[in-house]
Formats: C-alpha cells, structure tokens, sequence
C-alpha cells in the first residue's frame, strides 16, 4: 500500500495521486545573496507536469536522506514541486548559521529568485514544522501576492516568549538546541545530534555552575546563540527586533494552516499567530493533537493537512477541506472535537479558588491564613515533566513532587460528572515573598481514582520582570500567571489539582534570587519565603475555560491518549 493511503488524520480523506509516482531532482541549486555568500537548493519535479506550483521549505537540518520527507517529499506525487533549501551555514550552504537572524532577508532574496525561474508556476507556498515554519513567517508578510498559502506545524512566528517563559528562562529546550545545531554540522552529527544533545544538556543544567557556562559544558565550547540568549533577556529591542515576527503576522494574506499538541513548547504562541490572523479579518485554520515537539505522530496527520490545504489553494481543489476550522483533539475524553473558532463559542471562564487546608473548588474563598513554602535555589524544584523540545512531553504521575514541602497542592472533592476544560487557563495568585525576585510557578492535574496525578498544562511568572499589581502596603502582590492552553475532560471520579510552587528545574533556570542579570555568574543563592493568600480580600484561584455548549462535530478517536 502507498504511504499516502495510510497517512492518519482527524476525518481528512484525500484522492490518490493518480499515478504521479516518479519525480527528478536538481540537485544543490544555487541562490546569491547581496553579500555575496550563496545557499544552496534542491528541486524536487513530478514527472508529467508542467509548471506545477511549488512549494518552498527552507530548513537549517538538512536537505537529502530521511530530511527529504520531513521537508515535504510526500507532496510531490500529488502535482506540486518542491524546493528546499539549505539555510544560512548549513548544509552546505555558505556563510555562519546565526540562529533566527538572517531569516527574513535571505527568505526575501530566495523567493525573488523563485519567481525569476523559468520553472515558477505563479504561485507558491510554505511548508514545515519548528524552525522551518518560523523562517516560513520570516519572508510572508513581504512574500507578495504569490504566496497563496502556508501549513506550518509546532511553531510560531516569533520564538522569544518561548526562550524566556514568563520571564524566566528556558534552559533545558534552549541549551540544548543551541548544542543540536552545534552538534548537526558535524560528520554524522545530523544522527547523533538528537541523540546526545538533550542528554548533555540536562546533565549540564544540573550541575550547579552558573548559567554563563553551561554552553561550555555541555558542548565543550562557547555557543554563540545560547550566549546571545542570556545577554538578550531583558532588553526592550535591538537582538530581537529582527528575529520577532509577530508584529507581521496579521499582514500576511495567504491562506494559513496551524497544526500543534498541547504539550508542545510553542503552542502559547502559535495560537497567539492565531489570534492574530483572525483579528486581521483572515481566516486560518487550527489544529492541536494530544501531542509534543519531538512527537512522532503529528508528523504525517501534518502532512496529510497540508496536502488539503495546498490542493484547495493552489489547485482549486476544495474536497479535502473539513467543515470546521478549529479541530481539537480533547485528552480525557479520547475524541476530535471540531469548532468555529479558538476559543470554543460558548467557553466560560470560571473561577476555582485556592482553599485553605489544601482544597479547591468553585464555593468563595475562605478566612484562612495564607499557606507558606520556602524555595532554595541551591535545591530548586524540579519538573518531573511538561513541555520540552527534544524527547518525550507526555504526562507524568506527578505524586513525587507533591510530597515535596516546596511545592503548595490544593485538590477539589471528587468530581459528580465530567469537567471539560477547553481554552486558555490562567491563574490569578495574590502571593508575599521576603524577596523582590523570585519564580512562581502553577500546575494543574488530573487525579485519577487510584491516586495518579497526571500534569495536563502549567505556566510561570518571574517577578518583577513582569508588571504585578500590588495589593496595599504589605507587600502582597496580584499577579496573572498564564498557563499553557487545554483541551481537556476531567472525567466524573477523577478530581482537579493545583500546585503553586517557584521553580520547575532544568525546564526552567532556577532563579537565585538576586536579580541579577542571566548572563552574570551567580555567585549567591538567596532562599525565597513565599506565602499565598485564600482569604475573601486576597481571592486567589485558577481560571478554568469551561465548555458548556456542544461541538460543530465530535468523532470519536482511535489516537493514543496520555491522559
């Protein structure tokens, strides 16, 4: 059987390619850069069809071999040419790799060569996942009217947010791509990279020394993009002001696609591109799957969207499109659900308060002292799971964290029926610290009647990076900490859980407390007294978007669900 005739998707059904099997290559095409330095193409022709419309990828890992599927291979049989190309100092391409920072002008002076060639059709589209979809929004505000249409996939149009999360900082995912594409360039490194780069990483992330040298010890070398990272984590322009696209992203008029997993580390943000088109009046479409960056089963539902996608705008061919723009898979109930819009019409956002003794519900709060912790950056609170880029995100029992006493854990009376939790969620926490800098850090759960506590999406805020607003004179302090976004069934027996902490180590850089900058070398460990209030006058609680409203359409699903 053909690979496209297995490829799995939420109700996507797709004709065959009609015997377009064969293709040709042109191999290592050339493109000039104004300085000179020139990347390389390659050009992937189906056999039969004249000008057929293209599909430009433009990828920092690799053009041949298994990249050549993850870059888009499959769609050549279905009519469409394909051109990837090597990005800045990759692959044979000329010039140094700066990681995000030549993505917009090379992407420019590479599409203004496209239409040059005798061989353009017209018309093309981007395609890809991660890096390859963020140098896909690069170019696609000034692409011009030749751009009809993009599927990208577990990205976003700016990775800043992703870098510094709440303010904080993202070690683990950022060391250790920064080590990959160190790593990739090497011979063999594009197998070994994947394989090592994570677990280096994370052994260096634990080692107690200061965040200036993990790149060191990690890579056994100084990492010029993880370096840039630490300089560039509070500066208000200048690094990111060419790296940042979200500010483009609701010029963009081509046709967009968005395809992401709950647990990935750029959802945040893909669906805030999202948001973005829809409030420009356009009209993308969303899906987000029960999956994570790495996770190899959102590589050909991806493909196959993408394919609809680019049958319906750039051939003419529509059958392929579903009726409902927004297709949720929802963790807990094992089904696709299909929508209107993101959020769900219908979604109510609803309070559950922070009870003393540890409890939690939607009754008021309660005239209770405010519950305490300590937080020791020398020992910091670790992330027993949540998202990552590299290795597996899926949901982890997290009871050994909460016998933690640096860990605060508030759980609702066992749900009388199922609780869906659709949307963003948030928490609104007023807390008191005996230091000006510190993390706080909320995780919500699913308590299964045997006892498992399963993480299903958590946020975090650094203080005071990030405005607050202050509550008095006694230094309590309001603060919006915003979690990543669910599609989630809290089933009837099962109970919703809380935890309010100040750390979630390697995910993210334990904060010392002092307030200095990344980049300088900690040299104090300040512990951190926290206290967080639950009394009438300091109400705090976490935000849970509650569907009440029926689906467009509802499909029950065989995909492996890690909740």
């Amino acid at each position: 059987m053909a690979l496209w005739n297995r490829l799995p998707a939420p109700s996507i059904r797709l004709p065959r390619p009609h015997g377009l099997t064969r293709y040709t290559v042109q191999r290592d095409l050339p493109v000039t850069m104004p300085d000179g330095v020139t990347l390389l193409a390659d050009r992937y022709t189906p056999a039969g069809v004249e000008r057929p419309p293209t599909i430009l990828v433009r990828t920092p890992y690799g053009r041949r071999g298994p990249a050549a599927l993850a870059n888009g291979l499959l769609f050549v049989p279905f009519g469409f040419q394909l051109v990837v190309q090597s990005t800045r100092g990759t692959s044979g391409s000329g010039g140094e790799f700066d990681p995000l920072g030549h993505e917009r002008d090379d992407g420019l002076v590479t599409v203004e060569w496209l239409k040059r060639q005798p061989w353009f059709h017209g018309s093309f589209a981007t395609f890809g996942p991660s890096y390859l979809g963020y140098s896909a929004w690069a170019l696609a505000a000034e692409a011009g009217p030749e751009l009809k249409a993009m599927a990208l996939q577990i990205t976003a149009s700016s990775f800043r947010d992703a870098a510094y999360v709440g303010g904080s900082f993202a070690l683990e995912s950022t060391l250790t791509w920064t080590d990959l594409t160190h790593r990739q360039q090497r011979p063999l490194g594009m197998i070994t990279a994947p394989l090592v780069s994570r677990r280096r990483a994370v052994r260096a992330a634990r080692s107690g020394r200061p965040l200036s040298e993990l790149d060191m010890l990690a890579g056994g070398q100084s990492m010029r993009f993880y370096q840039d990272l630490l300089a560039n984590h509070a500066t208000p322009g200048g690094y990111w002001d060419r790296r940042d696209f979200s500010g483009t992203v609701g010029q963009v008029s081509a046709p967009v696609t968005l395809l992401g997993g709950w647990y990935d580390v750029f959802l945040p943000w893909e669906i805030k591109d999202y948001l973005a088109l829809r409030s420009a009046g356009h009209a993308p479409y969303l899906t987000i799957g029960p999956w994570w960056h790495t996770d190899a089963r959102h590589g050909l539902p991806g493909i196959r969207e993408s394919l609809a996608w680019f049958r319906a705008h750039l051939q003419g061919d529509p059958s392929g499109l579903r009726p409902d723009p927004v297709r949720l898979y929802i963790t807990g109930a094992r089904e696709w659900r299909g929508y209107r819009d993101w959020p769900p019409p219908g979604m109510r956002q609803v309070r559950w308060h922070l009870h003393a003794g540890r409890g939690l519900g939607e009754d008021g709060p309660q005239d209770h002292p405010p519950s305490t912790y300590t937080f020791d950056p020398a020992r910091p609170t670790p992330a027993l799971g949540g998202p990552t880029l590299l290795g597996s995100s899926r949901p982890v029992d997290h009871r050994p964290l909460e016998r933690r006493p640096d860990v605060l854990v508030f759980t609702s009376p066992v749900l009388t029926g199922d609780l869906d939790v659709i949307g963003p969620v948030g928490a609104d926490l007023f807390v008191r610290s005996d230091r000006e800098h510190t993390d706080f850090v909320v995780r919500l759960c699913d308590v299964a009647p045997d006892g498992t506590s399963r993480n299903v999406c958590e946020g975090g805020l650094r203080l005071p990076a990030v405005a607050d607003k202050p509550v008095g004179t006694d230094g309590v302090r309001r603060i919006a900490v915003d979690l990543w976004p669910a599609g989630h069934r809290f089933a009837r027996g099962h109970r919703v859980r809380v935890h309010v902490t100040s750390g979630a180590h390697p995910k993210v850089a334990a904060n010392p407390g002092t307030g200095e900058p990344l980049a300088t070398p900690a040299t104090r460990m300040l512990k951190a007294n926290q206290e967080v209030f639950h009394d009438p006058g300091r109400p705090s609680a976490i935000i849970l978007p509650i569907a009440e409203h029926s689906p467009e359409s509802a499909t029950p699903a065989p995909e492996e669900d890690p909740l």
